[in-house]
């Protein structure tokens, strides 16, 4: 039996870490939640329009969004729960080191197998946040995290937010082909 409820959650949620630029070109990052993929080519994120994120974004158009990863998930985290706006240096702080885009104007955290390269195409103020919506204009993936010239999500240790215990969990295995193994039940 189902059980209902008053509210509900869209799981699973990636975890990215939101690269951007200071009037001053300092680096910084944030911890995000609340994004997703918009068709092939562009992204939108939702941002609270105190961060400091989002002061830059506005400033700049452009950042990167890398995938926290297993291994480095003390540091994604760091970077979401100490606010730029108190602490310029806490890329520093959690060892996380950068390389400037060479496409944008943001910087591309070295520690991260994978940051996506974004321009703004619109900002949007509304229900009290900030979104944005970015083309995406190019990617950086670190070699060892490919398989077959694809990125593997395993080999990158990706993680997802659980929204419901606040947790943060990997990205498993493979399980089935996707637009493969439905064709089953073409033989039925």
């Amino acid at each position: 039996m189902k059980l209902s409820f008053d509210k509900g959650f869209f799981a699973p949620l990636p975890v990215l870490i939101i690269g951007t630029y200071d009037e001053n070109g300092m680096p910084n990052a944030m911890n995000a939640a609340w994004g997703g993929q918009i068709g092939m080519t562009q992204i939108s994120v939702s941002l609270s329009s105190s961060h400091k994120t989002t002061k830059n974004i506005k400033l700049n158009k452009e950042f990167t969004m890398a995938y926290a990863t297993a291994n480095q998930i003390a540091a994604c985290d760091y970077v979401g729960i100490v606010s730029g706006n108190n602490l310029d240096n806490k890329i520093e702080k959690c060892c996380f080191t950068i390389t400037k885009s060479d496409k944008i104007n943001a910087p591309i955290i070295n520690q991260l197998p994978i940051a996506i390269e974004c321009k703004v195409i619109e900002i949007q103020e509304e229900f009290n946040e900030t979104r944005i919506v970015a083309e995406v204009v190019g990617m950086k993936v670190d070699e060892e995290v490919m398989t077959d010239g694809k990125v593997d999500y395993q080999k990158a240790g990706l993680v997802i937010y659980d929204t419901v215990t606040k947790c943060y969990r990997t990205v498993g295995g493979n399980i089935a082909a996707a637009r493969s193994v439905g064709k089953k039940f073409d033989n039925i």
